[in-house]
């Protein structure tokens, strides 16, 4: 079996083939529209660099029976890719084809169509909103200089903004005009988002049944759902609660041993939407027995550490819920 390295760039990437003794029998530098074609090869094992193209050319390569490791960034220097800074694409392809030779690369895992379309929308969608929030807090901030401080909500900031500037005889600038006007945009379109994951979690059977527990609504299910991609990569709910860094770290050598706060490694998106979950569970159905739990840790060890927890316990039990197909139940006292 051949195998194929390719380092691969926005317009172009360099490719490299060596048979299976390590034998260079093609360099080439391609434009990635191009590279397509080269898969139209007998069975290869191909090899690439996590980048924002590998996850497509992956797909590309499976689809034509090729297998595929995507390496991690994190691990290509140790492979020789610039070495001894000296890094070019043509020396990049051949330490990663070198590297295929001679040992089983580790691959990341390759989403699925859906969990990458999910997670561009519900990416997308922040973006909106953190536009939005940094043109309100614009508006807030020039409001500071007029020596007022109205109590405005946000979802309604512009049309309350009016209002009071009608009422109090305050004149508006311009330039704080257009951002009330882009404020309205960015909501119409953030609405619009909302409208569409919604869709997205309703026709999922998997994010229906995940929306049974408490707190957990669209957002929550779909960036949950496809952070995961499919409950039986995972062993148990301690290896889903560590891969989205809500486990406990530890900082310990020889004799001794110190239990860190939490390793937020994973997903930032979903723990922080967990533990939105968590404190709507709380708000909205305080007598489950999950969240009477949390009020047991939020007496010993304060309600931020509770929370935290309870987020760690609601990751679990929807992976339960994914992995038994059976939506949530409160357990019998």
């Amino acid at each position: 079996m051949n195998h194929i390295a390719i380092d691969l760039g926005s317009k172009h990437s360099q490719i490299c083939v060596r048979d299976a003794q390590g034998k260079i029998l093609q360099e080439q530098k391609l434009a990635n529209a191009e590279l397509l074609q080269l898969f139209d090869t007998p069975a290869a094992l191909v090899s690439m660099e996590t980048c924002a193209e590998a996850f497509c050319i992956a797909d590309h390569a499976r689809s034509k029976g090729h297998q595929v490791r995507v390496v991690p960034s994190t691990l290509v220097r140790s492979l020789g890719v610039g070495a001894r800074r000296v890094k070019t694409d043509r020396k990049d392809a051949q330490a990663l084809s070198e590297a295929s030779c001679r040992i089983d690369l580790p691959s990341v895992h390759v989403p699925s169509t859906w969990s990458r379309e999910a997670k561009t929308l519900c990416g997308l969608r922040q973006a909106l909103v953190s536009s939005r929030t940094k043109c309100i807090n614009s508006v807030r901030g020039w409001l500071r200089t007029q020596l007022v401080r109205p109590r405005l909500a946000r979802k309604t900031l512009p049309s309350s903004l009016r209002q009071y500037s009608e009422a109090h005889h305050l004149s508006l600038p311009a330039c704080v005009e257009r951002q009330l006007r882009a404020i309205e945009a960015l909501s119409e379109q953030i609405t619009a988002a909302d409208r569409e994951i919604r869709t997205i979690a309703e026709s999922s059977e998997v994010c229906v049944l995940l929306m049974t527990a408490p707190g957990v609504g669209p957002q929550t299910a779909v960036r949950y759902a496809a952070a995961l991609d499919g409950w039986e990569r995972f062993a148990d709910a301690h290896q889903v609660a560590s891969y989205l860094g809500l486990a406990p770290g530890e900082n310990s050598s020889s004799t001794r041993k110190q239990i860190t706060s939490i390793t937020k490694a994973g997903s930032a998106a979903v723990r922080w939407l967990l533990i939105e979950a968590a404190w709507t569970a709380l708000r909205t159905v305080p007598d489950d027995p999950m969240c009477r739990w949390a009020k047991h840790i939020a007496e010993r060890r304060g309600t931020k550490i509770a929370v935290t927890a309870l987020a760690r316990k609601l990751a679990g039990i929807l992976y339960s819920i994914w992995r038994e197909r059976t939506p949530y139940q409160i357990p019998a006292t």
